[in-house]
């Protein structure tokens, strides 16, 4: 079978949004022993999806489609897919309910465009949307194409992420085949071409197996996928002397959570101080749930003001060492610690630039934990952008803090 993926929209194709619905469509697929032969990320040009969707007709037994349902100008995917089959598009009465009731539940009354949404193109039927009021589209068979099949997604990833579970992925277990398992290992600390350099002649040894990393801001993720559990079990067993302590998790998960995860193991907490990160370190933590069972809170403390009326710092120390500094950070984190009664202390100061402040270059990054063995300090120089050095410094804190907590 012949499976391809469009995602549609302008925003794919700059650096403001990532496309991550392929990425776990792909996944999804995989548990079903299927997966993608083309993906394609468009952006909201009537003429450009128009051809792709023609293209996509001749060469694919099965389109799976992101974005486009909406009901702004821009969102055009189901008038293009029934201008290339020739068919009209009709209210269904089943989509214009549940649009209704979505509103009435919030007090809400629709704007006269969401009604474009409710329209179907005659032959397919839609999917339902219980968290948003764009319906989906399942078609089966579209005219001149027998055999084939059209799934319209959201682009929204919660809405077309729950569509896929409940209505599309059980239609398609017709069509599975041998399932494909994924081992998953997250590292952090670690450049991705360090990584790949590192594990090769595991991945050699493994290497009738389909083998992926992908590299973010926080982390790099190893992906090996093999029909069989004692293969995978294998490959584990292999690597964990290569990636040591820098293996984060295997499985599901991230940094933070594998950070919450230690903590919550032995019975500590934490609580943190950040002043170049801007309040991210602990949203990132937050956003864990069961976060609270282990991390107390902490400050912001973004001027030299907030660190001496929230945490104490004497403004003295703050004028001899500057507000980025070995000894500034690690202040911070014995006082946030203290404040809190926390069994750990995190605290990150740093310049993300975009000029330079003080003695220390843009890239800067102290990060200082305080806990049951004493205070440890270690100085960065993150590359990027305000936002990566921001981002990159919370995933340097976490680590470090991640590593403090296996020595203990």
């Amino acid at each position: 079978m012949r499976i391809e993926c469009i995602a549609i929209g302008t925003e794919l194709l700059t650096t403001r949004r990532l496309d991550t619905n392929s990425v776990w469509l792909g996944e999804r697929l995989a548990d079903l022993g299927l997966a993608f032969h083309r993906k394609t990320a468009v952006g909201d040009n009537r003429e450009d999806l128009a051809g792709l969707i023609r293209e996509a007709l001749t060469r694919s037994d099965l389109i799976l489609t992101t974005g486009g349902l909406g009901p702004t100008f821009d969102d055009f995917t189901k008038e293009l897919f029934a201008e290339a089959l020739g068919v009209a598009l009709v209210e269904d009465a089943g989509a214009r309910a549940d649009m209704l009731a979505f509103y009435t539940a919030r007090n809400r009354t629709p704007a006269q465009s969401n009604f474009k949404q409710v329209l179907i193109p005659v032959g397919a039927e839609p999917l339902r949307n219980p968290v948003g009021t764009a319906p989906g589209v399942w078609w089966q068979d579209p005219p001149g194409h027998p055999g084939a099949r059209i799934v319209m997604m959201p682009g929204v990833p919660r809405e077309m992420k729950r569509m896929w579970e409940d209505q599309v992925e059980p239609r398609l277990q017709p069509l599975a085949g041998e399932p494909t398992q994924t081992l998953r290992m997250v590292v952090a600390g670690v450049p991705e071409s360090t990584l790949d350099e590192r594990t090769r002649d595991v991945r050699e040894r493994h290497g009738q197996l389909e083998w992926t990393i992908l590299a973010s801001l926080t982390q790099v993720e190893l992906l090996v996928r093999a029909h069989d559990s004692a293969t995978l079990a294998q490959v584990l067993t292999d690597m964990r002397p290569v990636l040591g302590h820098d293996l984060v998790s295997v499985g599901p998960g991230n940094l933070e959570e594998a950070v919450l995860t230690g903590l919550e193991s032995r019975g500590q907490t934490l609580a943190v101080a950040e002043s170049m990160t801007g309040g991210l370190l602990s949203a990132r933590l937050t956003a864990i749930p069961g976060a609270s069972r282990s991390f107390l809170g902490g400050a912001t403390v973004y001027s030299p003001a907030a660190k001496t009326a929230l945490l104490g710092l004497p403004a003295s120390l703050l004028a001899d060492q500057g507000t980025v500094s070995e000894a500034t950070t690690h202040a911070l984190a014995v006082a946030t610690r203290q404040a809190l009664g926390a069994t750990w202390g995190l605290a990150v100061t740093g310049n993300a630039g975009p000029a330079t402040e003080g003695t220390e270059p843009v890239g800067t990054v102290y990060i200082s934990v305080d806990g049951p063995r004493g205070a440890s300090t270690i100085r960065r120089n993150i590359p990027g952008d305000r936002p990566d050095v921001q981002l990159r410094g919370v995933a340097a804190a976490l680590n470090f803090l991640r590593r403090q907590l296996d020595l203990a």
